[in-house]
């Protein structure tokens, strides 16, 4: 059975910075977030990595990598471009932003045939979320019957939040076995005296405890996904073609098919903490998680010295 591949989501890179060579470094020897994806998809036993980028990035990420990767762990990128649309559908002129997560996914459709893990490039989810996540893909063929079996890798809401502002998050509806009966979109999640909410449109707030499950987009799907999404998508662009801020969302994708009967999505828990930089004053906390894996062994300095 061929080894898992890692898809990272990777078209907005840079772009909170003003281009990829000015990501803040997080580690001690200039390691961004993005390698220690990449490395602890290694480690946990996948074989290629499947960069979906905007084609200026092509180079920069392809350089940044040059001389680092161990022998074996392949590597392609794929263009996640406005204009990829199914037929019939044309690029409306008012659209400038990109489709979304789900329209990422759906762009290395040629690229892969096997079981695959989905990654945001900019956040750290931790070594064992990728080795539980990595089990299960093993566990799964390439094409399967239904309802079709994926996973997502589920955390804690309480570690998952900034001190600097409001996050969003998929918050999970999980049955009796762990698996995902639903998930919602709370856009804006802070903790407060009051404790952790989400502040409503309407003015009001909905408490959510600590402990809820949220999604941090670190998915596993077999390639039974790619028709599901061309098939979702198509009803997208007939509802909002023309709204030059809709996304197409994964998250909004696993929550139907769950619904539809067509997948079940097993929530993988994971000792590990999730964090990221939301905000520019997230940095300095994130560093000092990473430093502290580091020194407890958990990481080689630097990270790709003799390929690790």
């Amino acid at each position: 059975m061929p080894k898992p591949t890692v898809i990272i989501l990777a078209a907005g890179l840079g772009s909170r910075y003003g281009g990829f060579k000015q990501i803040a470094p997080v580690g001690d020897h200039g390691e961004i977030a993005l390698d220690y994806a990449v490395h602890d998809a290694w480690r946990a036993g996948f074989g290629k990595a499947v960069f979906v980028l905007r084609r200026e990035l092509e180079k920069p990420v392809r350089d940044h990598f040059a001389g680092k990767l161990p022998a074996g762990f392949g590597v392609e990128v794929v263009f996640q471009e406005l204009a990829d649309l199914p037929a019939g559908f044309k690029l409306s002129a008012s659209r400038s932003k990109p489709w979304g997560t789900g329209h990422a996914i759906r762009a290395a459709r040629h690229a892969v045939q096997e079981p695959f893990a989905v990654i945001n490039a900019d956040d750290f989810y931790g070594a064992e979320s990728y080795e539980v996540l990595g089990d299960f893909l093993r566990r799964q063929p390439a094409a399967s019957t239904r309802p079709h079996p994926f996973a997502m890798v589920g955390f804690p809401l309480r570690r998952t939040l900034s001190k600097f502002g409001t996050v969003s998050r998929g918050v999970c509806r999980l049955d009796g076995e762990g698996f995902l009966q639903g998930v919602v979109e709370h856009p804006k999640i802070a903790d407060s005296p009051a404790g952790i909410r989400n502040a409503n449109p309407d003015g009001g707030f909905t408490p959510l405890p600590e402990e809820t499950v949220v999604s941090m987009n670190m998915w596993g799907f077999t390639p039974a996904i790619f028709p599901h999404l061309d098939r979702l998508f198509v009803e997208f662009l007939h509802e909002h073609a023309h709204d030059p801020k809709a996304e197409f969302y994964i998250p909004s994708v696993a929550d139907r098919l769950v619904r539809e009967g067509e997948a079940t999505v097993k929530v993988l828990r994971t000792g590990d903490a999730w964090f990221g930089m939301t905000y520019p004053e997230d940095r300095p906390e994130v560093v000092a998680n990473i430093r502290a894996l580091t020194v407890a062994g958990r990481y080689p300095q630097p990270l790709w010295g003799e390929n690790s």
